[in-house]
């Protein structure tokens, strides 16, 4: 492995281990014993869930290819998963605030297991229904998690700044720590122990069966809007009225697709874009040094919300200009870079100021996770807090879904300038929000809810 891998990923821990070493009174938040025990709980079992996410990821591409699909039967899996999570994970992640949260997580565990269990048959229709159960987990693990958490910190009177060290913490350990020890486990279990590509799917539903028992015996229940007469499609007008009656919340809809439309698309760029004449890159280890790159994010990020002085509105828009400079490198190598056409090879010139520029937009990810969420508790109101979450990700899986289908139709850079338009967009959009964000609503969106119901239907 060349001697520049070893460096980046070298420098990045040295600048983490600074960061978090460096931490002072100003950086750290004086918390009760009681909140101290309610976060470890919530972090254990966070770090569960991702870990069983984690596990299959890497090898979800690789199991399909080795049981003989081709690159387009694939493809349609893939559009099959952010499809389900799109139409049934947001009515499943709906059912969350009036069936309750604890409830929604548990069905997470036996959606996402019972999608581990499809992977050991090759048959495509079994695949495909694997897909459509891991999409609607999807919805679920993005919203069901997050609303008990806030819901749940409120409920038992804890401060609302404490909730911003619950969300960089659990970004540091589930979407950093935890990422690269699922990583080399899967590793471990395909490579070392050759057990097979279905092996990390059988360890994923080991950590979300354990997951799942400390839930049932830890949580408790808590829900949105409980009422019995509500219907689901009442659940849905009232968050689009909510969106509709609150610019903050539209904004914050907006802004949230825009950069995670962005990050899931760099997922399927940035190893065509490191190897385009098929040199040889170590994938695990890079992945490995995005997730630290990740973990450098979330824990600048922590320091920046301890902070009252550093508002979550003002930094994200330098965050979101960054982030869309930073996928612009591919762009700019190729006029200021000599191409080459020899295959094989190691990393060019052109491919290690990149994954520079990668590991800096991975550094604007872990920003990006808990700043993201500390807003959401801000803005989005609690009683339809799930369903609003599963709103945003509407626009987001119908791009994917997009980029998907279209992935082999326009060359790499032009992907690349659309993600980074997209994250320039969110940088204007997160500037309006700093403006009006200190501006009261001006009506009360439930209100407004009733009236529209109210009002009778002129033909």
């Amino acid at each position: 492995m060349e001697l520049f891998f070893y460096l980046v990923f070298g420098g990045l821990a040295a600048v983490v281990a600074v960061l978090e070493l460096s931490k002072n009174n100003k950086d750290r938040i004086n918390t009760s014993s009681l909140f101290n025990s309610f976060k470890n709980n919530y972090l254990l079992i966070y770090s569960l869930m991702m870990a069983g996410d984690w596990l299959q990821g890497p090898y979800v591409y690789y199991l399909y290819s080795t049981y003989g699909y081709g690159k387009g039967e694939i493809g349609q899996l893939f559009i099959a998963g952010f499809g389900s999570s799109m139409l049934f994970g947001t009515i499943v992640g709906s059912l969350a605030d009036k069936q309750g949260r604890k409830r929604a997580c548990v069905t997470y565990c036996i959606t996402y297991i019972a999608s581990c269990i499809t992977k050991h048959s090759p048959q495509y229709r079994v695949l495909m229904l694997g897909r459509i159960l891991g999409g609607i987990a999807t919805s679920l693990l993005f919203s069901a998690f997050e609303s008990w958490l806030v819901a749940e910190h409120f409920k038992r009177g804890f401060d609302q700044q404490w909730l911003s060290l619950t969300f960089s913490k659990a970004i540091f350990l589930g979407n950093g720590l935890v990422a690269i020890f699922s990583g080399l486990f899967g590793n471990v279990l395909v490579d070392t122990l050759a057990l097979g590509p279905v092996a990390p799917f059988d360890a994923a539903a080991g950590f979300l069966t354990i997951g799942m028992i400390v839930i049932l015996s830890t949580w408790t229940e808590n829900y949105g809007d409980a009422s019995e007469n509500k219907s689901l499609l009442a659940q849905f007008r009232g968050a689009a009225v909510a969106i509709a009656s609150d610019e903050k919340i539209a904004l914050l809809g907006a802004i949230q697709s825009l950069f995670e439309g962005s990050m899931y698309t760099f997922v399927f760029l940035w190893t065509p874009a490191l190897s385009p004449n098929d040199e040889e890159i170590p994938h695990g280890f890079i992945f490995a040094t995005f997730m630290l790159s990740s973990m450098l994010g979330s824990s600048l990020a922590s320091k920046l919300m301890a902070r009252s002085s550093f508002r979550v509105e003002s930094y994200m828009q330098i965050v979101f200009a960054v982030s869309s400079a930073s996928l612009l490198l591919p762009i700019l190598t190729t006029f200021f870079a000599v191409p080459t056409k020899a295959t094989g090879g190691s990393l060019s010139f052109a491919g290690c100021i990149q994954l520079l520029g990668f590991c800096t937009f991975e550094s604007c990810v872990g920003i990006f996770w808990p700043s993201i969420m500390k807003m959401r508790s801000q803005y989005i109101p609690e009683e339809a807090r799930s369903t609003i979450m599963n709103f945003f990700r509407i626009p987001l899986n119908i791009f994917v879904c997009v980029v998907l289908y279209n992935v082999d139709a326009f060359p790499i850079t032009v992907m690349f300038g659309m993600c980074s338009i997209f994250l320039f967009m969110a940088s204007i959009l997160q500037r309006r929000l700093l403006v009006i964000a200190d501006k009261p609503k001006t009506e009360d969106w439930q209100l407004k809810e009733r009236d529209t119901e109210s009002e009778p239907l002129n033909l």
